[in-house]
Protein backbone atom coordinates (compact mmCIF):
# COMPACT_ATOMS: atom_id res chain seq x y z
CA UNK A 1 0.00 0.00 0.00
CA UNK A 2 0.89 3.41 -0.24
CA UNK A 3 -0.19 7.02 0.57
CA UNK A 4 -1.52 10.03 -1.16
CA UNK A 5 -2.93 13.32 -0.31
CA UNK A 6 -6.08 13.69 -2.18
CA UNK A 7 -7.85 17.16 -2.92
CA UNK A 8 -11.42 16.33 -1.95
CA UNK A 9 -13.33 19.63 -2.43
CA UNK A 10 -12.01 23.20 -3.97
CA UNK A 11 -11.15 25.92 -1.80
CA UNK A 12 -13.18 29.01 -0.89
CA UNK A 13 -10.46 31.37 -0.20
CA UNK A 14 -7.96 30.23 1.57
CA UNK A 15 -7.54 26.03 2.09
CA UNK A 16 -7.95 24.02 4.81
CA UNK A 17 -7.91 20.83 6.42
CA UNK A 18 -11.59 19.96 5.21
CA UNK A 19 -9.99 20.12 1.58
CA UNK A 20 -7.74 17.00 1.42
CA UNK A 21 -7.71 13.47 2.76
CA UNK A 22 -4.87 10.69 2.98
CA UNK A 23 -5.78 8.21 1.22
CA UNK A 24 -4.43 4.63 0.91
CA UNK A 25 -3.92 3.41 -2.69
CA UNK A 26 -2.94 -0.56 -3.18
CA UNK A 27 -0.24 -0.93 -5.83
CA UNK A 28 -0.55 -2.42 -8.49
CA UNK A 29 2.37 -4.87 -10.27
CA UNK A 30 4.68 -2.60 -12.20
CA UNK A 31 4.31 -2.98 -16.00
CA UNK A 32 6.36 -2.95 -18.69
CA UNK A 33 8.75 0.66 -18.66
CA UNK A 34 7.32 1.55 -14.78
CA UNK A 35 9.31 2.55 -12.33
CA UNK A 36 8.43 2.34 -8.32
CA UNK A 37 10.01 5.10 -6.37
CA UNK A 38 10.13 5.87 -2.28
CA UNK A 39 9.81 9.87 -2.09
CA UNK A 40 12.54 11.13 -0.09
CA UNK A 41 10.79 14.88 -0.32
CA UNK A 42 8.14 16.54 -2.35
CA UNK A 43 8.13 20.17 -2.93
CA UNK A 44 4.78 22.16 -1.91
CA UNK A 45 4.40 25.61 -4.22
CA UNK A 46 2.10 28.25 -4.47
CA UNK A 47 1.63 27.64 -8.27
CA UNK A 48 -0.83 24.83 -6.48
CA UNK A 49 -3.51 26.75 -5.52
CA UNK A 50 -4.78 27.96 -8.54
CA UNK A 51 -5.08 24.27 -9.20
CA UNK A 52 -7.49 24.24 -6.68
CA UNK A 53 -9.33 25.85 -8.56
CA UNK A 54 -12.15 24.64 -11.24
CA UNK A 55 -11.16 25.67 -14.56
CA UNK A 56 -7.66 25.67 -16.00
CA UNK A 57 -4.68 28.20 -14.96
CA UNK A 58 -1.06 27.44 -16.75
CA UNK A 59 -1.08 24.04 -15.51
CA UNK A 60 -4.13 21.83 -15.25
CA UNK A 61 -6.27 22.26 -11.99
CA UNK A 62 -6.15 19.31 -10.04
CA UNK A 63 -8.76 16.51 -10.22
CA UNK A 64 -11.10 16.09 -7.03
CA UNK A 65 -10.71 12.78 -5.01
CA UNK A 66 -7.22 11.87 -6.93
CA UNK A 67 -3.76 12.36 -5.94
CA UNK A 68 -1.66 15.21 -6.40
CA UNK A 69 0.90 15.80 -8.17
CA UNK A 70 4.13 17.78 -7.35
CA UNK A 71 8.01 17.78 -7.60
CA UNK A 72 9.19 15.25 -5.85
CA UNK A 73 12.80 13.40 -5.28
CA UNK A 74 13.37 9.78 -4.60
CA UNK A 75 15.14 6.29 -5.13
CA UNK A 76 13.92 3.24 -7.27
CA UNK A 77 12.87 0.71 -5.12
CA UNK A 78 11.64 -1.30 -7.93
CA UNK A 79 12.26 -1.74 -11.98
CA UNK A 80 10.76 -2.93 -15.23
CA UNK A 81 12.79 -0.18 -17.35
CA UNK A 82 15.91 -0.81 -18.17
CA UNK A 83 17.02 3.41 -17.73
CA UNK A 84 17.29 2.64 -14.26
CA UNK A 85 18.12 0.29 -11.62
CA UNK A 86 17.31 -0.35 -8.07
CA UNK A 87 18.69 2.45 -6.05
CA UNK A 88 18.60 5.15 -8.02
CA UNK A 89 17.99 8.63 -7.36
CA UNK A 90 15.17 10.41 -9.47
CA UNK A 91 13.27 13.29 -9.67
CA UNK A 92 9.66 13.04 -10.95
CA UNK A 93 6.05 15.03 -10.55
CA UNK A 94 4.27 12.46 -8.57
CA UNK A 95 4.25 14.28 -4.80
CA UNK A 96 2.22 14.26 -2.58
CA UNK A 97 2.61 10.95 -1.38
CA UNK A 98 5.04 8.20 0.01
CA UNK A 99 5.80 5.97 -2.92
CA UNK A 100 5.05 6.68 -6.85
CA UNK A 101 4.64 4.81 -9.89
CA UNK A 102 5.31 5.63 -12.69
CA UNK A 103 6.87 5.58 -16.22
CA UNK A 104 10.20 5.77 -16.76
CA UNK A 105 10.33 8.43 -19.29
CA UNK A 106 8.61 10.54 -17.12
CA UNK A 107 11.66 10.64 -14.28
CA UNK A 108 15.17 12.20 -14.40
CA UNK A 109 17.94 10.72 -13.22
CA UNK A 110 20.01 12.79 -10.71
CA UNK A 111 23.97 12.70 -10.48
CA UNK A 112 25.45 9.78 -8.15
CA UNK A 113 27.38 12.29 -6.56
CA UNK A 114 27.32 13.89 -3.19
CA UNK A 115 24.22 16.69 -3.32
CA UNK A 116 21.73 16.62 -1.22
CA UNK A 117 18.11 15.68 -2.79
CA UNK A 118 16.76 18.70 -1.45
CA UNK A 119 18.81 20.55 -4.10
CA UNK A 120 17.08 19.22 -6.97
CA UNK A 121 13.99 20.81 -5.44
CA UNK A 122 15.27 24.01 -5.07
CA UNK A 123 18.67 25.64 -6.85
CA UNK A 124 19.24 22.58 -9.39
CA UNK A 125 15.49 21.81 -10.08
CA UNK A 126 12.53 24.11 -11.26
CA UNK A 127 13.03 26.82 -9.25
CA UNK A 128 16.44 27.33 -10.24
CA UNK A 129 15.55 27.28 -13.46
CA UNK A 130 12.73 30.04 -12.59
CA UNK A 131 14.72 32.38 -11.22
CA UNK A 132 17.59 31.97 -13.67
CA UNK A 133 15.89 32.19 -17.02
CA UNK A 134 13.20 34.73 -14.96
CA UNK A 135 15.91 37.33 -14.06
CA UNK A 136 17.85 37.03 -17.45
CA UNK A 137 15.51 36.11 -20.13
CA UNK A 138 12.26 37.54 -19.14
CA UNK A 139 13.52 40.28 -17.28
CA UNK A 140 17.06 40.76 -19.68
CA UNK A 141 18.80 41.68 -16.48
CA UNK A 142 22.20 43.23 -17.16
CA UNK A 143 25.35 44.62 -14.94
CA UNK A 144 24.16 47.58 -13.20
CA UNK A 145 20.31 47.28 -13.21
CA UNK A 146 18.94 48.56 -10.27
CA UNK A 147 16.72 44.95 -9.54
CA UNK A 148 13.56 44.64 -6.87
CA UNK A 149 12.80 41.39 -5.75
CA UNK A 150 9.43 40.84 -3.70
CA UNK A 151 9.26 37.83 -1.43
CA UNK A 152 12.55 37.99 -1.41
CA UNK A 153 12.78 35.36 1.12
CA UNK A 154 11.53 32.49 -0.16
CA UNK A 155 12.32 29.90 -2.61
CA UNK A 156 12.40 31.71 -5.82
CA UNK A 157 13.29 34.96 -4.53
CA UNK A 158 16.21 34.31 -2.40
CA UNK A 159 17.88 32.71 -5.73
CA UNK A 160 17.14 35.85 -7.31
CA UNK A 161 18.82 38.25 -4.89
CA UNK A 162 21.98 36.09 -5.08
CA UNK A 163 22.53 35.44 -9.05
CA UNK A 164 21.57 39.50 -9.15
CA UNK A 165 24.44 40.24 -6.96
CA UNK A 166 26.55 37.76 -8.49
CA UNK A 167 26.04 39.45 -12.04
CA UNK A 168 26.61 42.88 -10.87
CA UNK A 169 23.50 44.50 -9.79
CA UNK A 170 21.86 46.59 -7.00
CA UNK A 171 19.33 44.92 -5.60
CA UNK A 172 16.37 45.59 -3.30
CA UNK A 173 14.55 42.91 -1.43
CA UNK A 174 10.92 43.10 0.21
CA UNK A 175 10.45 40.05 3.13
CA UNK A 176 8.22 39.97 6.08
CA UNK A 177 9.06 40.74 9.64
CA UNK A 178 12.74 40.89 10.96
CA UNK A 179 14.25 37.38 10.95
CA UNK A 180 13.09 37.40 7.02
CA UNK A 181 14.71 40.18 6.08
CA UNK A 182 17.41 39.77 8.52
CA UNK A 183 17.98 36.95 6.01
CA UNK A 184 17.79 38.93 2.81
CA UNK A 185 20.26 41.16 4.19
CA UNK A 186 22.62 37.75 4.64
CA UNK A 187 22.24 36.79 0.62
CA UNK A 188 24.14 40.46 -0.66
CA UNK A 189 20.78 42.70 -0.43
CA UNK A 190 22.02 46.19 -1.36
CA UNK A 191 18.08 47.11 0.84
CA UNK A 192 15.38 45.08 2.43
CA UNK A 193 12.04 46.67 2.70
CA UNK A 194 9.77 45.01 6.02
CA UNK A 195 6.05 45.15 4.41
CA UNK A 196 4.50 44.62 7.47
CA UNK A 197 5.68 47.91 8.92
CA UNK A 198 2.83 50.74 8.39
CA UNK A 199 2.70 52.72 5.72
CA UNK A 200 1.68 52.52 1.98
CA UNK A 201 4.59 50.15 0.26
CA UNK A 202 5.13 52.82 -2.74
CA UNK A 203 6.67 55.32 -0.49
CA UNK A 204 9.15 53.02 1.27
CA UNK A 205 9.85 51.48 -2.40
CA UNK A 206 11.13 55.50 -3.29
CA UNK A 207 12.93 55.29 -0.42
CA UNK A 208 15.27 53.09 -1.08
CA UNK A 209 15.25 53.35 -5.03
CA UNK A 210 15.14 57.43 -5.39
CA UNK A 211 16.41 56.81 -8.96
CA UNK A 212 13.54 53.92 -9.59
CA UNK A 213 14.07 50.66 -10.69
CA UNK A 214 15.02 48.73 -13.99
CA UNK A 215 13.55 45.46 -12.75
CA UNK A 216 10.70 44.00 -10.90
CA UNK A 217 10.99 40.34 -10.55
CA UNK A 218 7.38 39.91 -9.07
CA UNK A 219 6.36 36.88 -6.79
CA UNK A 220 3.41 38.66 -4.67
CA UNK A 221 1.49 40.91 -7.04
CA UNK A 222 -1.32 43.30 -5.41
CA UNK A 223 0.76 46.52 -3.55
CA UNK A 224 3.83 45.25 -4.12
CA UNK A 225 3.57 45.15 -8.34
CA UNK A 226 1.51 48.02 -7.85
CA UNK A 227 4.42 50.31 -5.92
CA UNK A 228 6.87 48.89 -8.12
CA UNK A 229 4.98 49.91 -11.26
CA UNK A 230 4.75 53.74 -9.64
CA UNK A 231 8.91 53.94 -8.87
CA UNK A 232 9.72 52.00 -12.20
CA UNK A 233 12.28 53.72 -14.89
CA UNK A 234 11.33 54.14 -18.19
CA UNK A 235 12.06 50.41 -20.39
CA UNK A 236 11.92 49.10 -17.01
CA UNK A 237 10.92 45.55 -17.19
CA UNK A 238 8.82 42.87 -15.27
CA UNK A 239 9.07 39.36 -14.89
CA UNK A 240 6.03 37.99 -13.27
CA UNK A 241 6.45 34.93 -11.87
CA UNK A 242 3.85 34.44 -9.64
CA UNK A 243 1.26 36.24 -6.94
CA UNK A 244 1.00 34.63 -3.98
CA UNK A 245 -0.44 37.46 -2.26
CA UNK A 246 -3.66 37.04 -4.54
CA UNK A 247 -4.55 33.80 -5.32
CA UNK A 248 -6.55 33.54 -1.58
CA UNK A 249 -8.33 36.65 -2.21
CA UNK A 250 -12.01 37.13 -4.23
CA UNK A 251 -11.63 40.61 -4.12
CA UNK A 252 -10.64 42.87 -7.13
CA UNK A 253 -7.40 44.62 -7.17
CA UNK A 254 -6.63 47.89 -8.18
CA UNK A 255 -3.64 48.97 -9.71
CA UNK A 256 -3.27 52.77 -9.33
CA UNK A 257 -0.15 52.95 -11.10
CA UNK A 258 -1.01 50.87 -14.34
CA UNK A 259 -0.98 53.81 -16.51
CA UNK A 260 2.41 53.91 -16.30
CA UNK A 261 2.62 51.03 -18.04
CA UNK A 262 1.80 53.04 -21.44
CA UNK A 263 4.08 56.58 -20.04
CA UNK A 264 7.53 54.67 -18.90
CA UNK A 265 7.30 52.28 -21.71
CA UNK A 266 7.32 48.81 -19.10
CA UNK A 267 7.42 45.72 -20.47
CA UNK A 268 5.55 43.18 -18.23
CA UNK A 269 5.78 39.75 -19.17
CA UNK A 270 4.55 36.53 -17.55
CA UNK A 271 6.41 33.22 -17.58
CA UNK A 272 6.46 29.87 -16.23
CA UNK A 273 9.41 27.86 -15.80
CA UNK A 274 8.51 25.62 -18.74
CA UNK A 275 8.80 27.94 -20.71
CA UNK A 276 12.49 27.10 -20.85
CA UNK A 277 13.00 23.35 -20.40
CA UNK A 278 14.51 22.81 -23.48
CA UNK A 279 17.15 25.01 -22.25
CA UNK A 280 17.56 23.22 -19.11
CA UNK A 281 21.05 21.83 -19.07
CA UNK A 282 22.23 25.51 -19.71
CA UNK A 283 20.60 26.23 -16.29
CA UNK A 284 21.88 23.73 -14.53
CA UNK A 285 25.54 24.04 -15.48
CA UNK A 286 25.61 27.51 -14.04
CA UNK A 287 24.06 27.03 -11.15
CA UNK A 288 25.45 24.16 -10.51
CA UNK A 289 29.04 25.91 -10.52
CA UNK A 290 27.79 28.70 -8.61
CA UNK A 291 26.73 25.77 -6.15
CA UNK A 292 30.27 24.06 -6.02
CA UNK A 293 31.72 27.39 -6.00
CA UNK A 294 30.10 27.83 -2.30
CA UNK A 295 28.56 31.28 -4.18
CA UNK A 296 24.32 30.31 -3.82
CA UNK A 297 23.62 29.41 -0.33
CA UNK A 298 20.00 27.40 0.36
CA UNK A 299 18.06 27.71 3.31
CA UNK A 300 15.14 25.25 3.86
CA UNK A 301 11.25 25.23 5.45
CA UNK A 302 11.46 21.63 6.38
CA UNK A 303 7.87 19.72 7.36
CA UNK A 304 8.90 16.15 8.47
CA UNK A 305 6.13 13.53 7.81
CA UNK A 306 3.81 12.82 4.74
CA UNK A 307 1.39 13.80 7.68
CA UNK A 308 2.40 16.64 7.45
CA UNK A 309 1.95 17.87 3.67
CA UNK A 310 -1.27 20.26 3.62
CA UNK A 311 0.15 21.69 6.93
CA UNK A 312 3.20 22.86 5.29
CA UNK A 313 1.62 24.11 1.80
CA UNK A 314 -0.56 26.22 4.34
CA UNK A 315 2.19 27.64 5.59
CA UNK A 316 3.32 29.34 2.47
CA UNK A 317 0.09 32.51 2.72
CA UNK A 318 0.94 32.57 6.46
CA UNK A 319 4.67 33.60 5.74
CA UNK A 320 5.66 30.61 7.92
CA UNK A 321 9.05 29.30 5.80
CA UNK A 322 12.02 30.81 4.84
CA UNK A 323 13.95 29.27 1.82
CA UNK A 324 12.07 26.65 -0.31
CA UNK A 325 9.59 24.71 2.02
CA UNK A 326 9.52 20.55 1.40
CA UNK A 327 7.88 17.93 3.07
CA UNK A 328 10.87 14.73 4.22
CA UNK A 329 9.50 11.39 4.35
CA UNK A 330 11.18 8.41 6.27
CA UNK A 331 13.22 6.50 4.75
Amino acid sequence: MSRAWNLISRPKGSPTMENFALRDTLDQPLKEGEIRVSNSFFSVDPYMRPRMDEGDSYIAPFALNEPMTGAAVGRVVETRSERFKVGDRVSHFLGWRDVATLRATDALALPARDLKDEYFLDVLGTIGMTAYFGLFDVAQARPGDIVFVSAAAGAVGSLVVQIAKLRGMTVIGSAGGKEKCDFVRSLGADHVIDYKTPGPFEDKLRAVAPEGLDVYFDNVGGEQLDAAMGVARRNARFAICGMIGMYNSDAPIGFSNLFRVISMRLQVRGFINSDFMSRRDECMAQMGYWVSQNLIQSRYTIFDGLENGPEAFFSLFRGGNTGKALVRLDA
